[in-house]
Formats: structure tokens, C-alpha cells, sequence
């Protein structure tokens, strides 16, 4: 009996991003990827992108679905939200992007082949693998914040991969719910790395595939000082964090699941 095609989910958290979400809803459909859905989060755009995104979930029902929060209170929440919804429609595969185009969409067929052919458990889209870069766009102090951020979290976690705070990722379903996606409590690029931090707290491995990170093409920046400062927070917290009841279950869970999956 064949194998029936994996179901993969991309979920983009949206706030102010009416100009984009068109553009990025069409590379992604483009890519002829079977049984792909979107699942698009939006927090309440005032710039009117929950009707924009309603207005692409009319013209492919079935493909595209829109979940509306009331309010905006941080990217993690949106991608808690988003990624809940897709385990519970049944993905397989979830996908996490921005919807800036600033994630190049042709690189999600590398990385679901990455995540189908070895045992990782989450596939990182990476700017500093051999092969990944940033957009000449950026200013060096930029590249240089970039660069530290990675190096600081690194330095605390041993996380092991080349870019903890990227933000381009595909994952299996199974681990998603072996991390308990639901009581992640982070934003911003701290979510990124809270999630790393449970995946290799689990003992399930991480792999990289290079990207180059362009620079948004439409509308500003959302990374706030208190984001910020959360995220430098974050590892340290992490760190002298103990495995509590729930998820030293879900370390079971992930080590019999691994060792099925490795070859």
C-alpha cells in the first residue's frame, strides 16, 4: 500500500502586512508542494491584513485559512495559535515564516526533504551555515547583533547549530507536541530559542540548510526594546530551569520516537 502524502501546514503570524501576505500566499502555492495548507495569524492589523488574508482563504478554500486574535501580544502567542491549529487539522509537517519575504520561499522544499530523509526532528532555515548569508541591505551593525545573538546563545545553551534565532523552520508534528508546544511562554527571537532549548533538551536533533535572509521589501520592523531585553533574558532562564513533570514525560515520548526514526 502507498504512503499517503504528508500533510504540511505553514503558519505566518501577520500584523501590518496587508502589502506582503498576497506575494508570499502565491510563492508558496507556487511551489507545487502537494497537500500544502497556510494557516495565516493575524493579531488585529489595523492596516487592514485580516481582510486581506480573508480574501485569499475566499479564493482557495481548502488551501488557505485565516485565525483572527483579538489582540497583539507578541510573535511567540501567534505562532503557539497558529502551530495549535495545525497540529489539530491534522498536519503532519508544520512550517513557521515571516510574512516579509525576508524567508525565501523556494528553500521550503529543501528543508521538507531535509526533515523526510534524515532523523531530524526541526529543519532551521540558516543565515551562517556554508552556503547562508544576509542581504547586503544590512548594515554592519546589524550583521554584528546578529552575529553576537547567535554567539551569546550558544555560549549559554550549547544548543549546537549555527543559528539559534532564526525564525524559518520546519518541524514534525510528533515533535511539536513531544515540546508541548502550548506552554511556550516566549516572544520574539527568545521563542526561537526556547524552542531549540526543547528540542535538544529532549535529545532530538536539530539540522541546518542555508538561506539567504533578504531584507523586508514592504512596511517596518516589530523587534521592540522589551523584546529585546527579553531575549536576552531567556537563555539564562533556560539554563538553571529544571525538566518538570510534563515534559520529563515528553523526553520518553521523544527518546522511543527517535530511536524508531534513526537509520
Amino acid at each position: 500500500m502507498a504512503e499517503s502524502t504528508p500533510k504540511v501546514t505553514v503558519v505566518i503570524p501577520t500584523y501590518n502586512e496587508r502589502e506582503n501576505l498576497p506575494k508570499v500566499v502565491e510563492l508558496l502555492t507556487g511551489l507545487g508542494v502537494p497537500n500544502l495548507g497556510i494557516v495565516v495569524v493575524d493579531d488585529n492589523s489595523p492596516d487592514g491584513t485580516g481582510e486581506v488574508a480573508d480574501g485569499l482563504a475566499a479564493a482557495a478554500p481548502g488551501t488557505v485559512g485565516v485565525l483572527h486574535r483579538t489582540e497583539k501580544d507578541g510573535l511567540g502567542r501567534a505562532y503557539v495559535a497558529g502551530m495549535s491549529r495545525a497540529l489539530a487539522e491534522g498536519a503532519d509537517v508544520v512550517v513557521q515564516m515571516d510574512a516579509d519575504l525576508s524567508h525565501p520561499v523556494e528553500a521550503v522544499p529543501v528543508m521538507l526533504e531535509t526533515l523526510a530523509t534524515t532523523d531530524a526532528a526541526v529543519v532551521l532555515g540558516s543565515r551562517y551555515v556554508d552556503g547562508g548569508s544576509v542581504a547586503g541591505e544590512w548594515a554592519w551593525h546589524r550583521k554584528a547583533l546578529s552575529a553576537w545573538a547567535n554567539l551569546y546563545v550558544d555560549t549559554i545553551l550549547r544548543l549546537g547549530v549555527k543559528d539559534a534565532t532564526a525564525g524559518f523552520k520546519a518541524w514534525r508534528a510528533d515533535a511539536l507536541r513531544a515540546i508541548d508546544i502550548a506552554s511556550v511562554r516566549s516572544n520574539g527571537y527568545a521563542f526561537q530559542v526556547e524552542m531549540n532549548h526543547r528540542v535538544v533538551r529532549l535529545g532530538m536533533r536539530i539540522a541546518e540548510v542555508p538561506i539567504r535572509f533578504e531584507e523586508r521589501t514592504e512596511g517596518q520592523s516589530k523587534m521592540s526594546f522589551a523584546v529585546q531585553v527579553e531575549s536576552a533574558a531567556m537563555p539564562w532562564k533556560l539554563r538553571f530551569t529544571k525538566v518538570d513533570a510534563g515534559e520529563s514525560g515528553a523526553v520518553g515520548l521523544a527518546g522511543s520516537a527517535g530511536s524508531a526514526g534513526a537509520s
